[in-house]
Parts: structure tokens; C-alpha cells; sequence
């Protein structure tokens, strides 16, 4: 367990350096001075070149790099050009929002996606089945954004049951439910898919030839195999919810680092938009983790290797 938990995380360290190093390339392609960004129009030459110095923007691209990483560790991502604040602090303001919403909408989506896989694993073929997974498939396929804003106008503008955005408990639920929406379309999918992969196998068909009941061998036998990929699932979107809540987090004015991430976008505020992408891939890495942990504590006949 030891060596396995070291060579992952090693593993995980190499990828978080490789995605770092893009990620700082890019942003440094855009076309935009930071320099511009923070002076006064009424700077001189002098007062830029000077600013330039401070933000090491005269040093070559690697020594940039290596000294925004060794801050990175330290848990310094730089200072906001347009807030003036540190973007660390910024982003751990905004990380419990996030966390929250992310939580609510994994809970709604394992709620409606895998009892929804089940049904339509038990019914293969039939028109149940067909229209679950036609349901599921417009879920996928519709853009969050639509999502959001049919139920946006259905819900807080129409009927007036929830409020159209702040932070709080009810207020946490149209956001969840138009994250999870997609989701659980995938989630149903892929249950279905491994739900039925599972129920050809042969010690399914034992079980039943013992007299075991439906509910028995779907529950104890099948469903412990057949959720082994939606927990691998999991610790993806744990890392896609991260990142992937700007537009969400936007609609219903949700203050998260999504949200955060969408205004340094729009004011091209690079230490901002670098720091949500470094937590987002750490997420990512961290939910992949912990995913391969848990998958052998759910099916002992997986070894760590």
C-alpha cells in the first residue's frame, strides 16, 4: 500500500508539474502586457520598466516559471493585477462556496443517474428502457447554459419557488440541479452500460440457479461490480466541477471560484485565471487518487499495484 500510494504520487507530481508548465506557457501567449494592465496611463518608462523588474517579467521564461512554482508551493499564486489582493486568499474565500455546489450536484446526480441505469439495465430493450436512455441523452447533450436558463425562468421567475441566485441552502439547489442534470445523464449511461455487462456474467447467472431473489443478485452481486467505474467517474468530475462551474456559477450568481474565474477572464487577469487552473488540476490529480484507493475497499479482488 505504501509503495503504491508513493509511486501515485509521484505520478500525480510529474503531471501537476507538466500541467503547470502548460498552463503558464499559455497564459503568457496571450496577447495582453500585465505591465499596461496595472500602470497608470501617466507612468513613465522608468516607473514600467521598474514594475516589469518586480513581476520578473524581464527574466526569461523559465526562471519565471521556476519562481511562480516555488510560490506556488508555498501557497503564494501571485497577486491580483486589477483586485490588488492575493490570489490565494481570493480563491480560499470563494473554495467553500464551490465545494458546496460541487457536493450538492455529485448527491443530485448519483440520485437520479444510477437508480435510472438500474431501471433501464432491468428493462433492456424495452420502451422503459428507450426512453430512459433518450431522456439521459438530452440531458448530456443540452449546453449547461440552456439548462440553467430554462430553469432559471422556470423556477425563480415564473412560479417563484426558489430565489435567482446569493449563497445559502435553498439557493444551492436550481445551480445543483443544472450541474447535475448532465451528470446523471452520463451516470444513467454508464450504468446502464456496466449494470448490463455485469448481469452476463456467469456467477450472476450462479446466483440465481441457487435460488438467490432479484433483488438479492442485483443489490449484492451485480451493483458492487457494476459501480466500480461511475467511483472512478467521481473523482473526475470532482476536478470538472473545480473548473467547470463559470458559466453556472455566473446564471445564478453563485460565489465561487468559478464565478471568480469568469470576471479575470473578462478583465484578463492572469495570476487569477493561472491560480483556478492550479486548484482545478490539484483537484483533478487528488480525485483520481482517491478514486483508486477506494475502488479496492469496493471489490477486494483489486490489488494495488
Amino acid at each position: 500500500m505504501i509503495r503504491y500510494l508513493a509511486r501515485r504520487l509521484t505520478a500525480s507530481a510529474l503531471i501537476l508539474i507538466g500541467v503547470s508548465a502548460i498552463i503558464f506557457s499559455i497564459n503568457f501567449v496571450i496577447p495582453s502586457d500585465p505591465v499596461a494592465l496595472i500602470a497608470a496611463r501617466s507612468a513613465s518608462k522608468a516607473d514600467r520598466d521598474r514594475l516589469r523588474h518586480e513581476l520578473w517579467l524581464d527574466r526569461p521564461l523559465i526562471v519565471q516559471y521556476a519562481h511562480y512554482m516555488g510560490g506556488a508551493v508555498q501557497g503564494d499564486l501571485g497577486r491580483s493585477f486589477k483586485r490588488k489582493t492575493q490570489v490565494a486568499e481570493q480563491i480560499v474565500a470563494r473554495l467553500p462556496a464551490t465545494l458546496v455546489l460541487m457536493a450538492a450536484a455529485i448527491s443530485f446526480e448519483l440520485l437520479i443517474g444510477l437508480p435510472a441505469g438500474l431501471f433501464a439495465a432491468r428493462r433492456r430493450g424495452s420502451n422503459a428502457d428507450k426512453a430512459a436512455m433518450t431522456l439521459s441523452f438530452i440531458g448530456v447533450s443540452a449546453p449547461q447554459f440552456v439548462t440553467g436558463l430554462i430553469l432559471f425562468y422556470i423556477f425563480a421567475y415564473w412560479l417563484s419557488w426558489l430565489p435567482s441566485g446569493g449563497y445559502g441552502a435553498v439557493n444551492v439547489i436550481l445551480p445543483a440541479v443544472t450541474l447535475g442534470i448532465a451528470g446523471g445523464g452520463w451516470y444513467s449511461r454508464m450504468m446502464r452500460s456496466s449494470m448490463v455487462d455485469v448481469l452476463r456474467q456467469d456467477y450472476i447467472r450462479t446466483a440465481r440457479a441457487k435460488g438467490l431473489n432479484e433483488r438479492s443478485v442485483l443489490f449484492v452481486h451485480a451493483f458492487r461490480n457494476a459501480v466500480l467505474p461511475i467511483v472512478a467517474m467521481i473523482g473526475l468530475d470532482v476536478g470538472i466541477f473545480m473548473s467547470g462551474v463559470v458559466v453556472v456559477e455566473s446564471v445564478y450568481g453563485w460565489p465561487g471560484i468559478g464565478q471568480l474565474a469568469w470576471q479575470a477572464i473578462q478583465r484578463i487577469d492572469i495570476p487569477i485565471i493561472m491560480g483556478v487552473t492550479l486548484v482545478a488540476a490539484v483537484a483533478i490529480v487528488l480525485g483520481n487518487l482517491i478514486a483508486d484507493l477506494v475502488t479496492p475497499l469496493i471489490d477486494p479482488r483489486i490489488r494495488l499495484r
